[in-house]
């Protein structure tokens, strides 16, 4: 962790003249800062000051200095001249606006230093370049002398211990750079995400305080004013507080939807710039400041690009919203031409047609076919598989990795690597581990080992070195000889591996069975003991043990008692472990007299495997041989001086790492006594090590910066400590720039109790070098310790080069040295990524080690053990760099002066987001500076790093405090951004704040990172509160293309013809409409003399029947049935409506027999039907409303209904929504006539008006078509002819009867085509999932239709009953053709899944079709008997973005299937024009589908006349191409493509693909967007959501998402979804709203309604669980 120092600013407070000093200058540079000296005349000023002026300037431009260093000496030299002249009257003088631009600093690397030691150093170190050796301090060295009593006074009077504050890593430079960036901020209250009462804060189970927010439902404007921060950083272990475990409960009103802050997608400008064609929601912004500083100082952002613009808020904006309708009347406004696109639609280009130039060849003496074939060689037909899996997302990685011209570069010479000095003869002759505890149990049997404390703090347990032998052996011999299974017998031998597994608190029984595998030569390996069944990272570590072939596991019966059992009192099996057997090392057998251990083995062999994770959480295991570890024993005994019978006191886990290291092998190996101080124990008393100390006179601790910090707030309860005794105190992390304020902090508080300066001893480690470097203990008087601090520019650290700053910047970073490498070591620098090459003296690079004692590899990972094991260095010219090879240690850092190793970070924590790198350390150092006590826990912090869009983003969770409420934790996540972008220069992606006690957890309690990273991500984290800022983080979105306004349609079509692109037409077989202009044939022009002549000669032949959800028959009509109860129902109407020909009647009636036969009878007395969906008893407030509206629209002038819907109409609780007194005539169609006659009315002209269509269109429109009667008998013989309908066949229809193809099939088809119909209502369905399948397979019917509604409530009602059905023999061979109707793209994946799904009931995979239609035409497409089998091509999404259409192959990125629309229809011609230009389109390209048929619509209704829109809709001409007929306008874009099928009558098949509907496209970022494309992708991300929908609103993407899941797991949606839509179509989701199922408006059809659910969102009436507003 990267800690902000600034030493000389802890100085300021003191007694003596120094801090007089420092505060007057202090002061004067306050004073001076804002001194206007351009009135001094610098001509008049001696030359001395005109000299360093002009140095000043000089050392400015070459960036040798700050400005803010500038300023001062400046001021300084300045302030005695500017006191003489007098102040000039101030005149108001326009200030033009000045542009600064910062000139790049110039490299400054370290410079060099002397060290203050006795012994030269034992390598040369590489020289520093000459440039850079003149007096910059910017590292210093100490000799660890004690400083003088006036710096030890100001030190004394600066600190501020206290209990209850923790400043364990205080940094006052980064709380006032926090500050400051703060201050910039203007107090504004943020926009907060609104959630649902019931999951604000769950009750915990062991009560809490329950906080409330105001209750008026608005966020609290008020915030915290920014004071001075005395809090500090924090470990990375959690630290227990004062109410530790206790989940508060916090709720909040969120009724009225809150001002939000949001940001445009139009552009890729600053925060606070948006469009002009937008208007921006955000009231309160944050202000950020640019990203592009690498100067030490701020500049503020450019804003030019744009002007925010302020509206008082999401709430006020609704209030002045009209609440809209359910559906919008189409003509209660006119319409302007092109209604179909909007105005500002794009221009849609041509496909870019993939075909490859001639190649024109020099003419020689060759054939022409010769010739041919050779370039037909050279340019094969098909493309290779490497052009089609082409990356193409490779500029998105570009732009997240530019460049910046003015970063900092590397410009020192190449390193030399540091040789550690040579291991000193005396200690190369020595035993083994083994041998060594051996020859110490029986010379110094009594002497004590091993000693650990108890929960109180006492030494309950004590084990010498005979005891420590004797149980060891006991654990080798039974280990080789008592070990067995229940279903055989398991022998362990030499080379096998075990796992040990030991709790914290029990360190003994760990050593006694980590020396017995060693001498039995079996290979331990150390885990940690999983607690619950879903330990963090316990899968990976079962992994692991698996990989490693461990089938024993050795443990404690304590230990083994406290492992999870199921009710049985069994061991339940943990997810991803091996089957292991477990030995219990507490009381075993002793061996007998006569045993000897085995031999000793070779010194190549493993001795223990330690594990490591990687930054994704994978276990791996470091594999140390014998020889390795013994030789790290000698080198730390040599380096840290141990002694026979030293006494050890260890704090850290002495499972792995330095606390193995040291407390368990060269302790042993020395003879030493360690005392365990478990961690427990260290929550309860931080100060019983320094206890343990004083007690025993220890002379070595082991101990981490936590320790340090909480010794230091524990001084006050022990203070009889005696610390006199330490000569070596090593501090494990001491790599990490956390430890540098704990150290000193220890120090300057501990020297009074006798501990001196120079035994604090940093370390260097990792788990594939083991020690990398180590601080030497000075010896004290004339040898003091060899130490060395950095000052470093932290934004030189981000681009990876070393730049010295002073101590009182505000982005300055102090690093002390960990020493240097053990003897027989050597250490280099080489480049962080890509080959191995060496790394500058001024460059950060990764520390890597050659020693005897590293690491031999991962087992079982040879390939990656050899890019980490067996590292080449290379020089810039890829030539090797010496022959010998370096192991990685993860560590960045540089060499220093004197070999001392500095270390700045690891790998795991680098973070390289847009081209700079960044620690998680650090940020967590800012996110620590911005007041954390009130708002979350201070150790429960994680940082991490996910890839989006090919750059890292930066996430950051933490633990919530119960007692803060909703308000004030998106004030302090507001906080945290502003700082985090103001010091860093970055931005955040996501900041969630979990419940207490939620984050996952390590053995010893700090966050488990990798688990937190991975419950991210599979959306399992479970926050309660959540704030996404990709606006402002993600700026590597690709452009839009620009499509040329000056290309004409003319142009395109000459493009074309010059390509050989044929014109984009098609038209389907011809109806032969001419061969029936005859006297006998025009009487059969009207359906209603259709009806009557099969009435007459087939009167008994059944053409309907009715099905309910049990499946059977309620209701059937023959011919004459149906005449003559349309004939009694016409009399009806005559006589109760008195209606003349030519009006207009409502027929609102359920689906069934009635609803078709007062169709007819309207027919028969001349009146226009207009069917009408009855309105839901369930929801009548809504559906009865819309009922009305249609019948007021249509200019109905009776309603026909049954009874229940009569009286249900003129209820009380329908008088509520509509009132009944405002309904036309009701006539109820049960009643009978009271005369009979003969009705005489009989249409005259086939153009007249036969029914109007009204429908609701998913974009809210209400638009109702006129039908005139050639056009219905027309469309029935276009059916008849492409599905071969004949009376012989039976059809089963279930569809809504009540517009479009749907209501054609149930009430037209069966009268003119005379086949027998059965008639399923799709409610029925509803009821009966099985109800459609199952009559398919009774009646053998051979066609069917249906919607996707019906198709999709089938797949989700049967997907585990198809074995049943197969069982009772239901058949689907029968069915020839399955025909979805709807007017949308076809749903090829529930398509697919429906044929899969009754594949196995004989279903054939080609009978599945789709087909087509729209408001101008109903029908365009429908899948023939004799069709080719449906087509399907992969387009390009990106290129659909830019209304271009380009074919690629399956399985490409980006690509998407699309599958055609049926076959067109008898007599229907379309082509492709451009909506724009209305010029024709060549095939393959995308545009409008225009249609001209028979049976095309005659216009809309309208109940303001002929509107001009009509001829536009529906008289429309091409202005290029087919410029001399009529095509009606569908609305809908596709594109033609030329299949190689063949049809019925042996021409090439063209398939018409539709891509979706033009008005429901979203037009962002000046790109098309399909709403269904965006809808699959977030459907897939997570299985939790149900059903999405997307609308835009003020050029925001809104996504509602509907969760199948507890509310407590509605955040988890948020980040999920805003990154698969940024993923997949590069789009920044504004708005998320998380809804309960069901909320999603879906139609009868199965269309999504987006725009009712967009104003029911804007008017609050969705009640979302929650509401996510991305900044």
């Amino acid at each position: 962790m990267e800690i902000w120092l600034k030493q000389r600013q802890q100085q300021q407070i003191s007694m003596d003249n120094g801090g007089e000093v420092a505060d007057n200058g202090k002061a004067l540079n306050s004073s001076t800062a804002e001194m206007d000296f351009a009135r001094i005349n610098l001509d008049s000023l001696p030359r001395p000051v005109q000299e360093r002026l002009a140095e000043l300037d000089a050392e400015l431009s070459e960036g040798d200095i700050t400005e803010k260093g500038y300023a001062k000496k400046k001021a300084k030299l300045l302030l005695p001249y500017y006191l003489t002249v007098p102040v000039p009257v101030p005149v108001p003088v326009p200030v033009p606006a000045t542009t600064t631009t910062t000139t790049p600093a110039k490299a400054t690397p370290l410079s060099a230093v002397s060290i203050a030691s006795s012994s030269p150093p034992s390598s040369t170190v590489s020289p520093l370049p000459p440039s850079l050796l003149p007096g910059n301090a910017g590292i210093s060295t100490a000799n660890g002398a004690c400083s003088s009593p006036g710096v030890k006074a100001r030190r004394k009077a600066a600190r501020r211990v206290t209990r209850d504050g923790e400043n364990r890593f205080h940094s006052e430079i980064r709380q006032e750079q926090v500050q400051k960036a703060l201050a910039d901020m203007k107090e504004k209250a943020i926009q907060l995400n609104s959630k649902r009462h019931s999951i604000l804060f769950p009750t915990a189970k062991n009560g809490g305080h329950t906080v409330s927010s105001n209750g008026n439902g608005t966020a609290s404007t008020a915030t915290a004013a920014v004071g001075k921060i005395t809090d500090s950083a924090s470990s990375d272990e959690d630290e227990e507080d004062s109410v530790n475990g206790v989940n508060g409960d916090s709720s909040s009103n969120p009724s009225s939807m809150r001002t939000s802050s949001l940001r445009s997608q139009d552009g890729q400008e600053s925060f606070h710039s948006d469009t002009s064609a937008s208007v921006a929601i955000y009231q309160n912004q944050l202000s950020y400041t640019s990203t592009d500083q690498e100067s030490h100082h701020h500049q503020p952002r450019n804003t030019d690009s744009g002007v925010s613009v302020g509206i008082d808020g999401l709430t006020e904006l609704m209030n002045n919203l009209v609440p809209p309708d359910v559906a919008i009347n189409e003509f209660s406004q006119p319409l302007p031409n092109n209604s179909h696109a909007s105005s500002n639609h794009t221009h849609i280009g041509s496909l870019r047609v993939e075909r490859e130039s001639a190649v024109f060849e020099k003419r020689g003496k060759v054939s022409a076919k010769i010739q041919q074939l050779l370039t037909t060689l050279k340019k094969p037909r098909r493309k290779s598989l490497a052009e089609y899996f082409e990356d193409d997302d490779l500029e998105l990685e570009i732009a997240a990795n530019t460049v910046n011209a003015n970063a900092p570069k590397a410009e020192g010479t190449l390193v030399a690597p540091f040789i550690g000095e040579r291991l000193p003869q005396s200690t190369l002759v020595s035993l083994t581990l083994d041998a060594a505890l051996q020859q110490f149990g029986h010379t110094h049997a009594k002497s004590l080992a091993l000693s650990v404390l108890d929960a109180n703090g006492r030494l309950s347990n004590q084990v010498t070195y005979a005891k420590l032998l004797s149980r060891s052996q006991r654990i080798c011999y039974n280990l080789l000889n008592k070990t067995s299974q229940r279903d055989g017998t398991l022998k362990i031998k030499p080379g096998d591996r075990v796992a040990l597994i030991y709790p914290n608190a029990d360190p003994i029984s760990f050593v006694c069975a980590f020396y017995g595998a060693l001498m039995a030569g079996v290979v331990p390996v150390m885990v940690e003991a999983p607690v619950t069944k879903r330990d963090a990272g316990s899968q990976q570590v079962g992994f692991f043990l698996g990989s490693c072939g461990v089938q024993m596991a050795l443990t404690s019966e304590a230990c083994y008692k406290g492992l999870p059992k199921n009710a049985n009192g069994e061991m339940i099996a943990f997810k991803g472990w091996p089957k292991l057997q477990w030995m219990l090392t507490d009381n075993l057998a002793k061996p007998p007299r006569d045993w000897e251990p085995p031999a000793r083995l070779m010194d190549e062999l493993p001795a223990y495997i330690e594990y490591t994770s990687d930054r994704e959480g994978h276990v791996m295991g470091v594999t140390v041989s014998r020889s390795a570890m013994i030789k790290h024993c000698r080198s730390l005994t040599s380096t840290c001086g141990y002694a026979e019978g030293e006494v050890l006191v260890s704090v850290v886990d002495f499972k792995r790492d330095c606390g193995l290291w040291h407390s368990v092998l060269t302790s042993i190996y020395n003879r030493m006594h360690v005392i365990f101080i478990p961690y427990a124990l260290m929550k309860v008393s931080p100060g019983s090590w320094m206890m343990m100390i004083t007690k025993f006179r220890a002379s070595v601790a082991v101990v981490k910066s936590r320790d340090l910090h909480w010794g230091v707030l524990a001084q006050r309860d022990h203070r009889d400590i005696n610390l006199s005794s330490v000569r070596l105190l090593l501090v494990a992390d001491g790599a990490n720039p956390w430890s540098l304020t704990s150290c000193d902090q220890f120090v300057s508080v501990f020297q009074c109790k006798g501990l001196r300066p120079d035994v604090v001893c940093p370390m260097a480690s990792s788990a594939e070098a083991l020690t990398v470097a180590i601080r030497r203990p000075g010896l004290g008087g004339n040898q003091p310790a060899s130490t060395g601090r950095g000052v470093l520019s932290m934004s030189g650290l981000s681009y990876g080069v070393i730049r010295v700053d002073t101590e009182n910047s505000l982005t300055s970073l102090t690093l002390q040295d960990c020493g240097k490498v053990l003897p027989d070591g050597s250490l280099l620098i080489l480049k962080i990524d890509g080959p191995a090459y060496l790394c500058k003296t001024d460059e950060i690079g990764e520390i890597c080690v050659d020693s005897p004692y590293c690491g031999s590899g991962y087992w079982g990972l040879q390939g990656l053990s050899n890019t980490t094991f067996r590292v080449q260095p290379l020089r810039l010219d890829d030539t090797p760099y010496r022959d010998k090879l370096y192991v990685r240690t993860g560590l960045l850092g540089f060499l220093g002066p004197g070999g001392l190793v500095f270390v700045c970070g690891n790998r795991q924590g680098l973070m390289q987001v847009s081209g700079r790198k960044h620690n998680t350390d650090d940020i967590i150092a800012t996110i620590l500076a911005v007041e954390p006590m009130k708002f979350i826990y201070r150790g429960r912090i994680a940082v991490f790093a996910v890839k989006v869009l090919r750059d890292e983003r930066i996430c950051v969770v933490a633990e919530q405090r119960p007692d803060c409420t909703e308000d004030e934790s998106f004030q302090w996540m507001s906080r945290v951004l502003q700082a985090v972008d103001s010091i860093h220069q970055v931005g955040i992606y996501c900041l969630a704040l979990v419940l207490p006690n939620h984050l996952p957890k390590t053995s010893l309690g700090g966050i488990h990172l990798s688990e937190t990273r991975k419950r991210f991500l599979e959306g399992t984290l479970h926050p309660s509160n959540v704030l996404m800022c990709p606006h402002t983080c993600v700026t590597n979105l690709p452009k839009p293309r620009e499509a040329p306004h000056d290309i004409g349609p003319a142009s395109m079509m000459v493009g074309s013809i010059v390509q050989g692109v044929r014109l984009a037409e098609a038209k389907g077989r011809d109806l032969n409409l001419a061969e029936e202009d005859t006297e006998s044939s025009k009487k059969y022009q009207f359906i209603t003399e259709i009806l009557r002549w099969r009435a007459n000669s087939s009167p008994e032949h059944v053409i309907y029947t009715l099905l309910n959800a049990k499946g059977l028959a309620t209701g059937g009509l023959t011919c004459m049935q149906l005449h003559k109860r349309a004939e009694k129902l016409a009399l009806l109407l005559q006589e109760k409506a008195l209606v003349n020909a030519g009006e207009n009647v409502a027929l609102v009636l359920p689906p069934g027999i009635d609803l078709i036969c007062a169709f007819y009878a309207c027919l028969y007395i001349g009146v226009v039907p207009v069917t009408i969906r009855p309105p839901q008893v369930q929801n009548l407030a809504t559906t009865l409303p819309t009922v009305k509206m249609i019948v007021d629209v249509s200019k109905s002038r009776v309603v026909i209904s049954n009874s229940l819907l009569i009286r249900l109409i003129k209820s009380k609780e329908a008088s509520v929504a509509v009132d009944h007194k405002s309904w036309p005539p009701l006539i109820d169609c049960e009643d009978q006539p009271r005369k009979k006659s003969v009705i005489a009315f009989k249409a005259t002209v086939a153009e007249s008006v036969a029914y109007i269509d009204f429908s609701v269109s998913t974009t809210g429109n209400l638009a109702g078509v006129k039908m005139s009667h050639a056009a219905v008998t027309a469309l029935c013989r276009s059916m008849k002819l492409a599905g071969e309908l004949y009376p012989s066949r039976h059809v089963t229809v279930c569809l809504d009867p009540y517009c479009g193809l749907g209501f054609v099939l149930w009430v037209l088809s069966s009268v003119y085509s005379g086949h027998h119909s059965i008639l399923i209502p799709p409610s029925e369905v509803e009821l009966n999932p099985a109800l459609w399948i199952t009559t398919v397979s009774q009646y053998r019917t051979r066609d069917t239709f249906c919607s996707y509604g019906v198709m999709d409530m089938t797949v989700r009602g049967l997907g585990a009953a198809v074995a049943v059905f197969k069982e009772r023999n239901v058949s689907l061979a029968c069915l020839r053709t399955c025909v979805v109707v709807a007017e949308e793209r076809p749903r090829i994946a529930l398509t697919t899944s429906f044929t899969k799904l009754f594949s196995t009931l004989g279903l054939s995979a080609h009978a599945v079709s789709t087909a087509f239609g729209s408001r101008v035409n109903i029908a365009l497409c429908v899948q023939g008997a004799s069709s080719p089998d449906p087509s399907t091509v992969f387009v390009d999404m990106r290129a659909l973005r830019n209304d271009r259409v380009t074919l690629v192959e399956r399985g490409s990125p980006h690509s998407l299937c699309l599958m055609e629309s049926g076959k067109l229809l008898p007599g229907v011609k379309i082509v492709i024009a451009n909506p724009d230009t209305k010029g024709q389109c060549g095939d393959s390209h995308l545009g409008e589908i225009w249609v001209s048929s028979p049976h095309n619509a005659s216009g809309y209704f309208s109940s303001f006349g002929e509107s001009s829109i009509i001829n536009d809709h529906f008289n429309s001409r091409l202005i290029t191409g087919d410029t001399r007929n009529n095509y009606a306008r569908t609305g809908y874009l596709g594109f033609l493509r030329r299949t190689e099928a063949i049809g019925p009558e042996g021409e090439l098949h063209d398939a018409v693909f539709v891509v979706g509907a033009l008005d429901e496209t979203l037009v962002l970022r000046g790109m098309r967007f399909h709403p269904i494309d965006i809808e699959c992708s977030v459907l897939k991300s997570d299985k939790r959501i149900a059903e999405c929908a997307v609308f835009s609103w003020t050029n925001l993407l809104v996504v509602t998402v509907e969760l199948d899941g507890a509310e407590g797991e509605a955040l988890d949606l948020v980040p999920v979804v805003t990154s698969v839509v940024l993923e997949d179509h590069h789009l920044v989701v504004g708005i998320v709203v998380v809804v309960d199922p069901g909320t999603v408006p879906i139609n009868s059809r199965g269309e999504k309604q987006r725009m009712h659910l967009r104003d029911s969102f804007l008017a609050d009436q969705l009640d979302p669980i929650y509401v996510a507003y991305n900044m």
